[in-house]
């Protein structure tokens, strides 16, 4: 199964110059299941359906954005069930302005998974409300699997860095409000010491600090080790074609198989 989490950016910039190159690279990727960030619907327009056509099936973000801004997973595999809730935050949280979101999916292949788009808070100070939505959603999935015992993805835009808490919780080095669960970052896994910088300098449609890993693709992981093996993850999007970048993010891609298939 290949997989894929890609921050979208939404329509801005040279949105037609940036649609072309996406479609295109993503028909080449030909991903399983996706996970987008800042894609937009409204009521005239599906940016996630335009990109990938009818091949997939799209479970879209309920509560979106004013702007139909929002997060979406996509699937060409037969989905199940589906569970979405708006993610809590603080106070000093315009929730008008951004609505974190976890969305989870039942991906129902050969080798059925619950697929999961995490997108919290995104301001650079907002990593206790990064903490608090990582153990709503990390506990939303316990639940979940409790009924039925699939691997577990978890992908997304977390705008955290590896060193920070909500990331460090994920990955299973420390808890959080009493809550602890263990993760394996693919990048890392495959990747020992390599930056793997998903929020570029080296892209021109970043604004202010780059350099940093932001994007991510998790497998969860329990005694029996983790329910998911990667033979492959890199970074896409991270070149222009031509002069034309995909978006101010790169996207995580990776290639999973089940334990049993390895066995």
């Amino acid at each position: 199964m290949r997989i894929l989490t890609l921050n979208l950016w939404a329509r801005y910039g040279d949105w037609t110059a940036r649609r072309v190159v996406l479609a295109e690279r993503l028909r080449e990727l030909a991903p399983d299941v996706v996970a987008f960030q800042e894609s937009v619907r409204t009521g005239g327009y599906d940016q996630v359906a335009d990109l990938l056509g009818d091949d997939y099936t799209v479970v879209h973000q309920e509560d979106p954005d004013a702007d139909g801004r929002g997060s979406a997973i996509a699937s060409r595999l037969p989905i199940g069930q589906v569970r979405q809730f708006r993610m809590p935050a603080t106070q000093r949280v315009d929730l008008a302005e951004f609505a974190a979101w976890v969305g989870m999916v039942e991906v129902l292949g050969p080798s059925p998974i619950w697929f999961v788009n995490h997108k919290p808070s995104y301001r650079l100070a907002h990593e206790h409300e990064r903490e608090l939505q990582a153990v709503f959603a990390a506990r939303l999935i316990e639940r979940t699997v409790a009924d039925r015992d699939l691997p577990v993805v978890v992908a997304g835009d977390f705008d955290a860095t590896p060193d920070a808490a909500s990331m460090r919780f994920w990955r299973g080095l420390q808890s959080l409000c009493g809550t602890s669960v263990r993760y394996r970052d693919v990048w890392e896994w495959l990747h020992p010491g390599e930056p793997g910088h998903t929020y570029s300098a080296v892209n021109p449609l970043v604004v202010g600090d780059g350099g940093r890993r932001l994007d991510y693709l998790l497998v969860r992981e329990t005694d029996a080790g983790p329910g998911l093996l990667p033979s492959d993850c890199r970074l896409v999007f991270d070149v222009p074609r031509g002069r034309v970048w995909a978006s101010d993010h790169f996207g995580v891609t990776a290639d999973l198989r089940s334990q049993e298939l390895v066995e």
